[in-house]
């Protein structure tokens, strides 16, 4: 298992995810993706999701399962996520591009329209990302969620950003 060894999942991990979309729900929108593997007790994500596409179980230390037919690709559940294992995937942005939103509790914030490291679940950059959109009110409890565009091959495989050294210094 690779998150035990290396500390991020692999792909064969993630295909057995019960947070995980079809490869048919992610070409028809933006849907939340949720990489929680470690089934220790937490349910925030349930609590954030007003549509209840999220459902931990009984037991609330049940891995979090994904009813992608009723995920509209809100977000809300992004920052609600102590482990930081979600992310909301648009593969459909444009012809070339995908769109993450990923939550981000680095200083300083990127800034919208800033090209920044688009960065795999390992850490290592993996292409450029433009940032989009960042959100960052109160009531998420200083996680930002960035937005970002990537280039389509990439819009399931970058978890994370990194300012560019010349961006803030």
């Amino acid at each position: 298992m690779t998150l035990a060894k290396e500390g991020f999942l692999d792909p064969k991990e993630l295909d057995i995810l019960p947070g995980m979309p079809s490869k048919e729900r992610l070409e028809e929108g933006p849907v939340v993706v949720i990489e929680c593997a470690q089934e220790i007790p937490c349910n925030p994500c349930e609590a954030a999701c007003h549509k209840e596409a999220i459902k931990i179980g009984d037991s609330i230390t049940g891995l979090p399962r994904l009813d992608a037919s009723k995920c509209g690709g809100c977000g809300l559940c992004i920052a609600a996520c102590p482990g930081q294992a979600i992310f909301v995937v648009d593969m459909t942005y444009s012809e070339t591009e995908a769109t993450v939103q990923l939550p981000y509790e680095f200083l300083p914030l990127p800034q919208k329209g800033d090209i920044v490291n688009g960065l795999n679940r390992a850490g290592d950059r993996v292409c450029d990302a433009k940032v989009l959109k960042v959100i960052n009110p109160k009531t998420f409890d200083r996680t930002a969620v960035i937005t970002v565009a990537v280039p389509k091959a990439f819009g399931m495989e970058v978890r994370c950003i990194s300012l560019k050294k010349s961006d803030k210094g």
